[in-house]
């Protein structure tokens, strides 16, 4: 069965040596965070990951959700058991102001511990991620009233909350949606329409569900001008917070899905539900983008999450599944085979895994606190600047980090060979689960659009320019350092295809769209990947700064690592760049009736 420990000693030597997440320490929320604090929540959210969650998750992927007769969903075994100790060390409200029932910490340790619970179990750890992003978009867009009507009681756990967009006949086009409000004269409006993929849209692990659902008031505009975004209970809440009567919102069906089968993906039915609209009439999608944003960093845990799970138990096994000889001579010549580990191609397999993961964590790191700057922060042109990062990284991260978290799963899965495609030993299930992630929250495909089309011009390309400042001062900075030298000059080389693939897109994608559009993916990626190798050449500074000190062996791994990432994975900028200045022509020579 699969085996799964939270990587705590990896994600501190991040916080504390590399971020130096004290410095933040004037931000509210993070003079409680001190060092010993957030080792003690991280390893207690670990011992929870790894003892409550990861024990149901095979388990609860074999049973999956049931929807009964009367329209209520019964959860796997033991799921309503571990959302009561969760929400009972208080994780879900864990960032959440304290005004509302939260802890106030930072939301980086929210992000590390979305990590290890969706590692340990990513069904479940949808049913608490889902109602954080609710709460987020309540907090920044609901009313004085709506807050202190529904955080409190989400914070503690005692209520979940979804995200209703997806309608059947629109996805991505929320323009389209057809869910209508009709005013009742009291304030509250009458909901009626039926959305689809509505994950924990019903289920039996809280007493009361708080659905955010986008819908078009009557007489609104056509397309996505003319979007409002409403706070409607799954029941009626009294005006002492008692739950009452369902409020007209039902469980039409629940999707038959490839994976995730532990959490409850449903089509959703709201027949003159009541309603009441959040923030602004016509500005729904300025609301529910909080939710969003916060869902697509989410979702690009989940790809790390996923790649570290089945990365962990892929090492296991290759140590232990005797296969072959090594081509170097016998290693376990009392054995009749070596270990898989002695072979080249399964240390490249596995190599190529663990530099993704350590440096892909430390880029979710590096944008969580840029995040609680953004929200925290008093300074004015300090919280901009990390707003314009996280604008230009957010389709970066759900987009790389899916795609390659995929990728990853299905080459863990490889290391067992035919025993990977067999459900008992919980490979195939880590690819079935990564595989939404791509999916989910905007197509990968979207975000690369997004990003080339919207985020990198912004401003006058600000936060883009930004990134290239950042990198290209580090390695000045540290350029007369020998040892870190080898991968400044690839980072430098990377960072030069970068801007050599931005600048080819300022000179041909506004006079030729199409352009943009064929090279957005190779962009994202090209992107990401010096993003990625920007975090392995801070990690390995801080790693040689602590093997000089004295520290153990777990620092020259790193920079083994960190050089393996250089050498084998962060070429791959040249052929991104090739692929995008040869612009659109043959991809979109071809007439439909020639495909």
């Amino acid at each position: 069965m699969p085996v799964y420990k939270a990587p705590v000693e990896d994600t501190l030597f991040l916080l504390n040596d590399v971020f130096q997440f004290e410095r933040y320490n004037n931000l509210p929320g993070f003079a409680e965070a001190t060092p010993d604090l957030v080792e003690a929540v991280l390893g207690e959210g670990a011992r929870l990951c790894e003892e409550v969650l990861q024990p149901i998750n095979h388990s609860g992927d074999q049973e999956g959700c049931k929807r009964n007769a009367d329209g209520s969903v019964t959860t796997p075994k033991g799921f309503k058991q571990a959302y009561e100790a969760y929400a009972a060390g208080g994780w879900v409200g864990l960032a959440m102001d304290p005004e509302y029932g939260g802890q106030g910490l930072p939301y980086t340790l929210g992000a590390i511990m979305n990590e290890f619970s969706s590692s340990a179990n990513m069904a479940f750890a949808m049913y608490p991620g889902l109602t954080m992003g609710a709460m987020a978009a309540l907090y920044v867009h609901g009313s004085d009233e709506q807050k202190r009507t529904y955080l409190p009681k989400m914070a503690e756990g005692t209520w979940s909350g979804t995200m209703n967009l997806t309608e059947p006949h629109c996805g991505t086009d929320l323009g389209l949606i057809k869910t209508k409000a009709v005013p009742n004269g009291d304030g509250s409006y009458s909901i009626t329409g039926t959305k689809i993929f509505i994950s924990a849209g019903e289920q039996d692990i809280t007493e009361n569900i708080i659905h955010l659902v986008l819908a078009r008031i009557e007489g609104a505009p056509q397309g996505v001008k003319g979007i409002s975004l409403f706070v409607v209970p799954r029941n009626e809440v009294g005006a002492d917070g008692s739950v009452g009567a369902n409020n007209h919102v039902s469980c039409g069906s629940i999707e038959h899905k490839m994976g995730i089968h532990g959490n409850s993906t449903c089509v959703m039915n709201y027949d003159g539900a009541k309603g009441w609209l959040i923030g602004t009439e016509n500005k729904g999608l300025n609301a529910m983008f909080v939710m969003m944003n916060e869902a697509r960093l989410g979702v690009a845990i989940q790809g790390l999450a996923q790649s570290e799970v089945a990365y962990q138990n892929a090492v296991a096994y290759a140590k232990d599944r005797l296969q072959g000889r090594a081509l170097t001579g016998a290693k376990s010549p009392d054995k009749p085979a070596d270990p898989l580990f002695v072979h080249p191609d399964v240390r490249r397999t596995l190599m190529s895994i663990k530099a993704f993961n350590e440096a892909a964590r430390a880029f979710v790191i590096w944008n969580a606190i840029k995040s609680d700057v953004a929200h925290r922060s008093g300074d004015d042109a300090e919280r901009q600047a990390a707003d314009d990062q996280l604008g230009l990284m957010t389709p970066v991260l759900k987009g790389v980090l899916t795609d390659v978290g995929f990728d990853n799963a299905v080459k863990a899965q490889q290391m067992y060979g035919g025993h990977g495609y067999i459900a008992e030993h919980g490979m195939e299930q880590f690819v079935r689960d990564a595989r939404i992630a791509m999916i989910y929250e905007g197509a990968n495909g979207v975000q690369a659009m997004d990003l080339v089309g919207r985020k990198l011009g912004r401003d006058g390309g600000r936060a883009i320019m930004a990134f290239f400042n950042e990198v290209g001062a580090f390695v000045k900075e540290n350029e007369g350092d020998e040892a870190l030298k080898p991968l400044l000059v690839s980072l430098a080389a990377s960072l030069g295809h970068l801007q050599q693939a931005t600048m080819w897109f300022m000179q041909n994608a506004l006079a030729k769209p199409d352009n943009a559009g064929a090279g957005a993916h190779d962009y994202m990626h090209l992107l990401g990947l010096v993003s990625l190798g920007y975090m392995w050449v801070k990690m390995a500074k801080v790693a040689q700064d602590k093997l000089k000190a004295g520290a153990d062996e777990r620092m020259n791994a790193k920079l083994v690592t960190a050089r393996f990432f250089m050498e084998r994975s962060l070429p791959e900028t040249a052929a991104h760049l090739a692929r995008i200045t040869s612009g659109s022509d043959a991809t979109m020579a071809l007439s439909a009736e020639q495909f």
